[in-house]
């Protein structure tokens, strides 16, 4: 009853205190448009990073390729998945590059990234059954699955892209070193699957302290 009574007596607020109150404050909007410089800014990075990982990839590629003693019929197989692979990174970037600050080109372009890299992760990774021979050490098998995983991490410098490439390699490098008859056997497969480990560690400690220097701490919102 004190209740609606209260409500009865209440003096309404003019309509222009209502809507400054239903606005934004500065300090939020001016918040949101520096998440949004800082997002668009670290896509058009990506994109721009990406060109050297799109040659980088198909070079180590080769090299494996020229490296490795397996059947013709299997490295060519090896090779046509990784072409494929560098192929989809590469449109995606010729499609990107036309439009490098338009947000939704950006944003486009990293989810192709994305699935491209897990592509390319899943080819590279069966590389572990088609082009390492069975005299395979436990050093040959780690520096086949962390060689493209370094590397990558070093250029694009995108902790959820590259772990995309990094899981497939790692779970397919250590199948293949239980599964086929590899002189590193299952101390190979604990070697690759410890090493991928310690590399995602460290991309992930890095993403979250590029995060916090993001933002300036002045700049939240209330």
């Amino acid at each position: 009853m004190a209740a609606r009574a209260q409500n009865l007596f209440a003096i309404p607020l003019p309509a222009e205190d209502v809507a400054r109150a239903a606005q934004p404050s500065a300090l939020a909007t001016l918040s949101a448009l520096h998440a949004e410089a800082v997002e668009t800014a670290r896509l058009a990075n990506l994109l721009g990073r990406s060109l050297y990982a799109i040659i980088a990839l198909p070079a180590l590629g080769a090299l494996t390729l020229a490296l490795a003693d397996a059947g013709t019929a299997e490295t060519i197989a090896w090779g046509i998945l990784m072409g494929f692979a560098c192929l989809a990174l590469a449109r995606a970037y010729a499609h990107a590059i036309h439009q490098p600050f338009e947000r939704a080109a950006l944003h486009g372009f990293a989810q192709d990234l994305s699935a491209g890299l897990l592509y390319a992760g899943f080819a590279w990774g069966a590389g572990a059954f088609l082009a390492l021979t069975p005299d395979t050490t436990g050093f040959d098998a780690l520096a086949f699955a962390a060689a493209p995983s370094l590397l990558l991490a070093a250029l694009l410098r995108e902790r959820q892209a590259v772990l995309l490439f990094v899981a497939p390699v790692a779970g397919l490098t250590s199948l293949a070193c239980v599964m086929r008859p590899f002189a590193s056997g299952t101390m190979g497969a604990g070697v690759v699957l410890v090493a991928c480990a310690i590399l995602a560690w460290a991309l992930h400690a890095t993403a979250r302290g590029a995060d916090k220097r993001a933002l300036p701490t002045g700049l939240v919102a209330s």
